[in-house]
């Protein structure tokens, strides 16, 4: 499948060469120039609209445009799932406005964009060095997230009421575990498709909880599934987006909160928003996915010189917090996927942090199946 992406984007980048062009310069020229070269193109253009699954974009339009004035971004926040469809639809009707995609779902967006040849690989040649190889191909991956368990530090202040995701499932959970819909967040169906691709670490983790082997139901492939099943049979809680998740699990005025499927590094906003969201590390056999989330440049892109600018920029500069280019997203729970950019010192280390790092080829082939069990529960 790997061949098959490289094939598809070396062919994005065939058909780019032949009709970029704004400025009148081809797709290799462009993704070699430098900061400085790209500039005075840039300008020329004016502006760059980038579609952002993360808020802060808002922050990095704010940074971008005192860097290089002249140059307007426009930040559009929309979910991964939002993003897809609407460039899909977009371009099916000839319409090529959006320069960015800043994204996640790379199970779907390796199937249905890159391989389709609706988005161009671009690698800052500026950190190129910097990245490890599986970043920098098939697309080049900005940082790592996570859907990981969350509760409540004020409500526990010992540690995470849960060691188990099994626990999940028992009496006293039931109605008190949250997740965004993964129906709307392509994010969420990828963390219950992993779950489902461990089944004998799901298996192991049951007899570990109840002391018997796990029995599972005839049309299920394993303990994984399984797993799945009983969560939603145990009143599983879908909400509509992160911000009710994050305020139900983290209200520091909670006496008996419930925990929640979301993004570690949503722990930022805790002063802010007098949340006490904290990570539940010590989870046995893990407690959710890491995932890349990815920056990449639409085909036909109106603005390829801006969009090349604004992917180096948001890659932050050569020192080792980032700078203001990377600022926004340099707080606990992310991580940064440059080698000389230091995560910040209150997360757990990535070395440390007990979530599964995920396959896009292998959760594109299990998650329709899991997509299809889910209609089934809700």
């Amino acid at each position: 499948m790997l061949k098959l992406m490289r094939s598809a984007l070396l062919l994005t980048a065939a058909c780019l060469v032949a009709g970029t062009a704004a400025v009148g310069q081809d797709t290799a020229a462009l993704d070699a120039m430098t900061p400085a070269e790209l500039l005075p193109l840039a300008l020329k253009e004016g502006q760059v609209t980038v579609f952002s699954l993360s808020s802060r974009i808002a922050r990095v339009e704010a940074a971008f445009e005192e860097a290089y004035p002249g140059v307007d971004l426009v930040g559009v926040d929309l979910s991964s799932t939002k993003q897809i469809a609407r460039v899909v639809a977009e371009q099916e009707a000839g319409v090529f406005a959006v320069d960015v995609l800043y994204l996640a779902d790379t199970p779907v967006v390796f199937n249905e964009l890159l391989a389709d040849g609706r988005v161009h690989n671009y690698v800052p040649p500026r950190i190129a060095d910097e990245l490890s190889d599986n970043a920098k191909a098939p697309l080049t991956v900005h940082r790592l997230s996570t859907k990981v368990l969350m509760y409540n530090e004020a409500a526990y202040p010992d540690g995470s009421p849960v060691t188990n995701l099994w626990q999940l499932t028992l009496p006293e959970w039931r109605g008190k575990v949250l997740m965004v819909d993964p129906s709307q967040r392509g994010e969420l169906l990828d963390l219950l498709t992993e779950i489902a691709l461990h089944p004998d670490d799901m298996a192991a983790a049951y007899e570990g909880q109840f002391g018997k082997p796990i029995a599972v139901d005839s049309d299920l492939q394993g303990a994984g599934e399984q797993f799945v099943r009983d969560l939603f049979e145990n009143d599983l809680i879908l909400v509509a987006n992160s911000d009710v998740l994050n305020k139900s699990v983290g209200d520091k005025t909670a006496t008996s909160p419930p925990v929640g499927f979301g993004t570690y590094s949503d722990r930022r906003d805790n002063e802010d928003e007098g949340w006490a969201l904290q990570v539940a590390n010590d989870v046995v056999p893990a407690n959710g996915i890491l995932f890349p989330a990815v920056l990449t440049v639409a085909d036909k892109a109106p603005n390829p010189a801006a969009a090349r600018l604004l992917i180096d920029f948001m890659f932050g500069d050569d020192s080792s917090s980032g700078g203001p280019g990377f600022k926004p997203f340099n707080v606990p729970g992310d991580y940064a996927t440059r080698s000389t950019i230091s995560d910040d010192p209150d997360s757990v280390p990535l070395e440390e942090l007990k979530a599964w790092t995920i396959d896009p080829a292998a959760t594109a082939a299990a998650r329709g199946r899991i997509a299809d069990l889910i209609i089934t529960l809700q």
